[in-house]
């Protein structure tokens, strides 16, 4: 058995600048034959989203070889940039955002959906959670036009802040209204959406028994080609060296972790994470180092990872337990980290309760 470590995310098109864990993934890499069967494992990947994308699967009778899949994986990775992208000029997004207040664009169904379920999280998380952080993550300098990272002033907070809110979005049919100089970023929902889109065209392909990731984000279903799950060790948030916290199965769900150990700068003495309250224009300051939420969508489960993280660690529990959600805390404490699993993640990971 060997070990894939899955990428860390760097800077994309999308603003990928909410940094989680990277998920160690136990599985069979490479080209694995069952004797007398006719099946095999398959795998493949590459660079995506300014990280990696990785697919492995069981191939049976009448699965297409890896070369086809990897076309049809490629090609929903590349519409993904095309429509989300902040770092390219004619995405979707960037067209949206360069317009003034006051107007409406034609929009994709992908992305009129994405602003519906932002609009979900940021009502649910009472303004927390928000796709329109990018003039404040800019000003941080954690944006993709950020130009250095330092504390801002009161007066450059104020101004920025006048540029966010997900109230001043509208959709009207197929286009999407904005009545203020907002800018949309769907950094916290693009790697679970694409997940999603490419677990979907491997179901279609006749491929049932696979792990899809992206930018470490992932999901899997069924089995391995010997007959064991897809098992996914998530990593302690350490800045120093990859640490196996905990090892999970998983089937039918999607994966997520949000941290603030990646991607923060320290300034007289004090951290600032790239994590950021919409409500404050502020990074989070307390002492919750990293989420990992399990979900049957791998959307849902980048997103509410990101509003856990921001909510913190007594808020965001409460309402992991009153949704339901399966979430996995990881806080810091003088002595390391200490852990905090809620009833869904326990029942799913098949932890013991109390």
């Amino acid at each position: 058995m060997t070990t894939l470590a899955l990428g860390q995310e760097m800077p994309w098109g999308v603003g990928d600048l909410l940094n989680r864990w990277q998920a160690v993934v136990f599985g069979l890499m490479g080209t694995l034959s069952a004797c007398g069967t006719g099946e095999s494992m398959e795998s493949f990947g590459g660079p995506t989203m300014g990280s990696t994308y990785s697919i492995q699967y069981v191939r049976r009778a009448g699965v297409p070889a890896p070369a086809e899949v990897r076309i049809q994986v490629e090609k929903i990775l590349a519409e993904v940039d095309r429509q989300l992208s902040t770092y390219r000029s004619d995405s979707d997004t960037e067209r949206f955002n360069a317009l003034p207040a006051n107007n409406c664009l034609a929009m994709p169904a992908p992305i009129l959906e994405l602003v519906r379920i932002g609009e979900q999280l940021s009502v649910q998380s009472d303004g927390a959670f928000d796709l329109t952080v990018e003039p404040l993550l800019n000003l941080w300098g954690f944006g993709p036009q950020a130009r250095e990272e330092k504390i801002p002033t009161t007066q450059a907070l104020a101004e920025a802040r006048r540029s966010v809110g997900h109230d001043h979005l509208r959709i009207d049919g197929d286009r999407l209204c904005k009545d203020a100089a907002v800018e949309v970023d769907f950094n916290s929902l693009a790697a679970g959406y694409a997940v999603d889109t490419i677990a979907a065209k491997l179901e279609a392909l006749g491929i049932h028994d696979y792990l899809a990731e992206a930018t470490g984000e992932l999901k899997a279903a069924g089995r391995k080609l010997d007959g064991s799950p897809w098992r996914i060790a998530l990593e302690e948030p350490r800045d120093d060296q990859q640490v196996s916290e905990r090892i999970i199965a998983v089937d039918g769900y999607g994966l997520s972790t949000s941290g603030d150990y990646r991607n923060y700068f320290v300034q007289g003495g004090r951290r600032f994470s790239h994590t950021l309250d919409a409500r404050t224009g502020t990074p989070v300051s307390h002492n919750l180092a990293s989420v990992t939420v399990i979900h049957p969508s791998a959307l849902m489960a980048d997103g509410l990872s990101t509003l856990l993280l921001i909510l913190g660690p007594e808020r965001g529990w409460d309402y992991a337990e009153k949704h339901d959600i399966g979430a996995f805390f990881v806080m810091r404490v003088d002595s390391g980290f200490v852990t905090r699993s809620s009833h869904a993640f326990a029942r799913l990971s098949g932890e013991k309760t109390e």
